[in-house]
Parts: structure tokens; C-alpha cells; sequence
């Protein structure tokens, strides 16, 4: 269940993209009403309701809600109106696309949520809700807005498909995605001076353990306590000095001491290099072509967003005292 009415207020997918603005030579708004979206009204009833269930869900959260008259209230209230008219923007625009949302499937989602949680007793579930600061006229609201939102999105982007010829060329042009580089397990022995270093390689040739050496001299700390192991590493992931004597020696050699900016390494290769490989289109296929096909239908929708906002601009009008900040500037409020 959704904890708080802010993500109520975000929950229509289109939220934020439909700016409704109100034009001249629109009908006055009924004097019962904060608003009209082509004709149909913005209740003051559903206005006040979500206006206090956001206070209501301030207090359960130990927040305490913004004053009428402050900058917050203010803001709050644009929120809130925003959000019904987008919703009613929504629902009319949905029934042009044949997505019209009944009472019996909010239903059906509220009492799946009821089953589920709260056995299916409507006490419980009540009192659920009303710990989250939410009536349960709200969370129908809440679900009409997801249920809307998923029927829309769907319609729109039903034919949205990805040619193969796509899926190749994002392959090619993320092929570094794919490729694994070279690697091998690797020890060394770290300290600061050279001399020292010779020192070490000496004894290593006579027969001294690399292990026993590492624990004693070496000043990288967490390769020290385990004998120099590095474990396995990739080609590139080193100094360039490192990396290059690391991936040519043969296996078990162990190289003359080798300059980096951390100091004199001595370096022994414990396994033979496994080679860089490139996963296969046909493997990473299906994965690349979901991310198209998101991003495709994501495009579809903002394309379909645009011709909305631009279809209501001059189809919202507000009554006085409720036009929301952002469309002050060109929305004419006129009360019935």
C-alpha cells in the first residue's frame, strides 16, 4: 500500500508534463467548483478532500502542515489542483483511446489490497489507511490514477516495436560493454626502495618464499597478511607498469623489481592469462532490445503528452483564488 498522498499526487504518469493553462472565452467556473477541464468541473468537495488528507498524512508523519496563507499552503494547493485537472485531462483524453476506468476495477484493486493485508476485513484495512493518514476515498483515487495511467500508456505504445537492425546497431556502438578483459591471478611484493627491492628479488631467486617475503616487507597491507595475492585481476585495471609486466610473464615466473608511483614491485603470475572475450549478440539480444523498446515507448508517450498539453491549453480555466502559481500568468479565473 502507498504510504503518502505526495506520491499520490505522483502517481498519474503523466504528472508535471501536462501544464493546464486557461484561455479567454472560456464558461465561467461554477460557483461549487475550483476549476472546469473542458467543460467538466473540479469539485470543491474533491478538492477539500485532498487538501486534507495531506494534513492528515503531515500528522501521522509528525510534520506539521503548512498554514493557510503561507507560501507552503500555497504551494501545496497548486500541487493538489494540478493534480485533478491532469486527471481529468487524463480520463477524458482515455476514453478517446478506449481506456475508461469503472468503479468495479478500483474496486478489485482495493480489495485484492484488502485480502492480502488485512484478511479481508474491513475494519482492519480502514484503520490501515487510517494510520498512513488516508481515507479510503483517497486510495480509490489513488488507484483510479494508476489504473488510468497503465490503461493509457499501454494504448499508446501498444504497436512501439524495436527492428533487429537497432538491436545491432546498439550493440555495435556498446561493444565495450560486452568485452571482458584479460585476466589473471597475480602476487607481488611492495616497497619503496629500489635497493631493497633487489635485495628481495635476490633471495627470491635462491629460493626464499615470495609468501614469507611479502608478510615481512612488503607495504601494501592487504595483500601482505595473504602472501602478496592480489587475486585475480583485469588488463587495464593496474598502473601501467604493473599491468604490462603482470600480463607477460609466464606463469609462475617472477619478474625484476618494476617502478610505479607506489613504489618497487616484484611480481610473480600464479595462473596462465585467461583471454578478453566478447559476449555474443545472441546472448545479450533480448536484454538490449527491452532497453529500446522502453526507451521507444517512453518517446511515444512524451510525444503523446505534447499534443495533449497542447489540445487543453486553452481548455482549463480556474476559479479566483485557485489558479495554480506556474499558470497565472495565463489563465483568465472567473467565478459563476
Amino acid at each position: 500500500m502507498t504510504k503518502r498522498l505526495f506520491i499520490v499526487l505522483c502517481l498519474v504518469l503523466l504528472t508535471g508534463a501536462l501544464a493546464a493553462c486557461g484561455g479567454s472565452g472560456t464558461p465561467s467556473v461554477p460557483s461549487d467548483a475550483v476549476a472546469l477541464v473542458n467543460g467538466d468541473s473540479i469539485t470543491k468537495v474533491q478538492f477539500n478532500s485532498l487538501m486534507d488528507a495531506t494534513a492528515k498524512v503531515d500528522k501521522v508523519n509528525k510534520q506539521t502542515p503548512p498554514k493557510p496563507g503561507t507560501t507552503a499552503y500555497k504551494q501545496l494547493e497548486d500541487r493538489v489542483i494540478t493534480f485533478l485537472v491532469q486527471l481529468d485531462e487524463l480520463t477524458q483524453k482515455g476514453k478517446t483511446l478506449g481506456v475508461s476506468i469503472t468503479d468495479a476495477q478500483v474496486e478489485k484493486q482495493v480489495n485484492k489490497v484488502k485480502q492480502q493485508y488485512f484478511g479481508g476485513k474491513d475494519a482492519k484495512f480502514e484503520k490501515g489507511l487510517e494510520t498512513q493518514g488516508l481515507t479510503l476515498e483517497i486510495y480509490r483515487l489513488e488507484w483510479r490514477s494508476q489504473l488510468l495511467s497503465q490503461g493509457i500508456y499501454e494504448k499508446v505504445t501498444k504497436n512501439v516495436k524495436v527492428a533487429p537492425a537497432a538491436v545491432q546497431a546498439y550493440y555495435n556502438s556498446h561493444k565495450s560493454s560486452y568485452t571482458s578483459a584479460a585476466s589473471r591471478d597475480v602476487r607481488h611484493i611492495l616497497v619503496n626502495s629500489e635497493t631493497l627491492a633487489n635485495q628481495l628479488e635476490s633471495q627470491l631467486k635462491g629460493g626464499a618464499s615470495f609468501a614469507t617475503l611479502a608478510k615481512k616487507y612488503s607495504k601494501d597491507p592487504s595483500s601482505a597478511k595473504v602472501g602478496g595475492k592480489l587475486g585475480t585481476i583485469k588488463q587495464g585495471q593496474t598502473v601501467p607498469e604493473f599491468d604490462k609486466v603482470a600480463f607477460s610473464l609466464k606463469t609462475g615466473a617472477i619478474s625484476p623489481p618494476v617502478h610505479s608511483r607506489y613504489g618497487w614491485h616484484i611480481i610473480q603470475a600464479l595462473s596462465a592469462v585467461t583471454p578478453a572475450a566478447t559476449t555474443p549478440l545472441t546472448s545479450v539480444r533480448q536484454s538490449i532490445e527491452s532497453t529500446l523498446l522502453q526507451q521507444k515507448k517512453s518517446n511515444a508517450m512524451n510525444a503523446w503528452v505534447a499534443n495533449v498539453k497542447k489540445e487543453y491549453a486553452k481548455k482549463v480555466v480556474y476559479a479566483a483564488g485557485y489558479t495554480p502559481s506556474a499558470t497565472t500568468t495565463s489563465t483568465t479565473s472567473t467565478t459563476g
